[in-house]
């Protein structure tokens, strides 16, 4: 089973699919932390979201999903972009009761919001707000789409702590090239009998013909997907300037440097007093060693 994302549409309707399957990028991802196992599930969840979204939405830029709560789960990330990188995180609140194996996800992240930024390379930054107003990611993730995008969309995701994967429908609004008026309706009650194991263990071709097989279906080639953190010294600098030049100096003089760690991938990279100096005067790409 590889990691990819392949479309698909509904000959002669205006319903189009994506599917997506992830393995070793979700297990790049888990390697460089040590969750629950009931956060694991989510995470892997959430990867296959923002992989289907990022396709979706079709954004030459970054997608971050960040699933902010008020539990002991008090933050979830995923970033994709169209390249096929992702990279997640998840923050459990200091000194709280870790969630159990079976916990749902509202018990997990209590009350929040999901936020939803398209960073586009050219263009303006967009952030879209949803509230935590249902009991799964993928409820929340449609009510998004609903409020945002006007788009009825549905999506079934699944993950187990090895593989992730996720389903998504979208009806677009193209009535005049929709020949069969049921299509959305059907293909969507059809794609509810899809079970969790079948769809992290089958392939994407016999998902869609276990679910679809009486349909005149269209499948793209897929896209590979890939675990890739992009995090780098520029990057860091830009958010430890944020912390403001009196603040870096205090920390350099009681520690000697300053050193980071990307939350993502766990890379170190150390700023000495000269790189500290070099950043405030505008040159974050004064040479720096980065620390593994």
């Amino acid at each position: 089973m590889s990691d990819q994302i392949q479309r698909f549409l509904f000959d002669n309707t205006n319903v189009r699919g994506e599917i997506v399957t992830l393995e070793k990028a979700y297990g790049d991802v888990l390697s460089r932390h040590a969750y629950p196992d009931a956060v694991n599930q989510l995470l892997g969840e959430l990867l296959a979201a923002v992989g289907l979204l990022t396709d979706t939405v079709k954004l030459d830029g970054v997608m971050s999903i960040e699933v902010r709560g008020s539990g002991s789960l008090t933050l979830l990330m995923a970033e994709s972009n169209p390249g096929g990188e992702l990279r997640a995180v998840a923050r459990v609140a200091e000194e709280a009761a870790l969630p159990e194996s079976g916990a749902t996800f509202r018990e997990m992240v209590g009350e929040g919001q999901i936020v939803i930024t398209l960073d586009p390379r050219e263009g303006n930054r967009y952030q879209g707000i949803v509230a935590l107003d249902h009991p799964t990611l993928a409820g929340c993730l449609e009510a998004y789409f609903s409020q945002s995008e006007q788009l009825p969309t549905r999506l079934w995701l699944a993950a187990d702590g090895k593989r992730a994967g996720g389903l998504l429908l979208q009806r677009l609004p193209h009535e005049a090239q929709n020949q069969d008026t049921d299509a959305w309706e059907r293909s969507v009650q059809l794609a509810d009998t899809i079970k969790p194991d079948e769809l992290l263990g089958l392939e994407q071709r016999d998902v869609l013909y276990r679910l679809y097989h009486e349909e005149t279906l269209r499948v793209f080639d897929p896209k590979a997907l890939r675990f890739s953190c992009t995090c780098s010294r520029e990057r860091m600098a830009n958010g430890l300037l944020t912390l403001g030049a009196e603040e870096l100096r205090d920390i350099v003089r009681e520690q000697g440097a300053i050193e980071t760690q990307c939350h993502f991938c766990h890379s170190r990279y150390r700023y000495a007093a000269a790189d500290v100096e070099a950043l405030l005067d505008g040159d974050p790409d004064a040479p720096s060693p980065r620390v593994h």
